[in-house]
């Protein structure tokens, strides 16, 4: 039979963070020693994942809520929209997320950071896009941490975002982080994407439309993901 080959997705690889990083110290033991070998998408990466509403709870996308209190920090509003290299909505995606309280500690056991746990925050939420692509997380800013990359070294506040689009090709795994943030010139991270337009697509901005008075700051952040090429090309594939 012949093989059922899907159109290829578009890559760019400027706007992406090289496999090997050497100022991100531990991404060099993880990242692959040999070239990358690219296949062809076919039918079974264009058919999935199958992510329905029975996945998501309707709580799921409040992580200041399921507590016996309120958790520490400043209260703020995520959103935005879901669209692929061609502008079109990407709906009933599956986001998640996960960040580090307010005072920049993960509740995972290998967080050693001296900072508080706060018992009202276990800071991993997931929604389900609109039918317009649209999502909202409530939660609270993270907080900056260190992490002994290098001398002094501090990360930028920032949320994690795992999604999915209409196909696992398109699965992005990224963070988001906050504008004006003083430590964006020494976080290797942030600055392993080498196209300028690229890093400031990653950081959110201020939304007073969605600021809830007296109550939560609201911020403004699109994902795209990419986009189909108009036809498949035999040397282009998936890389991960």
């Amino acid at each position: 039979m012949p093989s059922q080959t899907t159109p290829q997705y578009r890559r760019d690889p400027e706007s992406q963070p090289p496999v090997r990083w050497p100022d991100y110290r531990s991404n060099a033991l993880r990242a692959p020693n040999r070239p990358l070998v690219l296949v062809p998408h076919r039918l079974g990466e264009i058919t999935g994942p199958l992510l329905g509403e029975g996945r998501v709870g309707p709580h799921d996308n409040d992580l200041t809520a399921g507590h016996a209190g309120e958790p520490q920090g400043q209260r703020i509003i995520v959103s935005g929209r879901v669209l692929d290299g061609d502008g079109r909505p990407i709906p009933n995606t599956l986001l998640e997320v996960w960040q580090a309280n307010a005072a920049g500690r993960y509740r995972h056991d290998g967080d050693r950071h001296p900072a508080p746990l706060d018992p009202n925050f276990t800071g991993v939420g997931r929604t389900l896009t609109d039918a317009d692509g649209r999502y909202s997380f409530t939660t609270i800013h993270p907080g900056a941490y260190p992490w002994r990359n290098h001398d002094n070294a501090w990360r930028p506040a920032h949320i994690h975002f795992s999604l999915f689009g209409t196909a696992f090709t398109q699965r992005l795994i990224t963070q988001m982080y906050f504008p004006g943030d003083p430590l964006f010139f020494q976080d290797p991270v942030y600055n392993s994407v080498r196209d300028p337009k690229a890093r400031e697509a990653m950081v959110a901005r201020f939304d007073l439309d969605t600021t809830v008075p007296e109550w939560a700051l609201g911020y403004r952040w699109d994902i795209v993901l990419r986009g189909k090429t108009p036809t498949p090309l035999e040397e282009e594939g998936d890389d991960d």
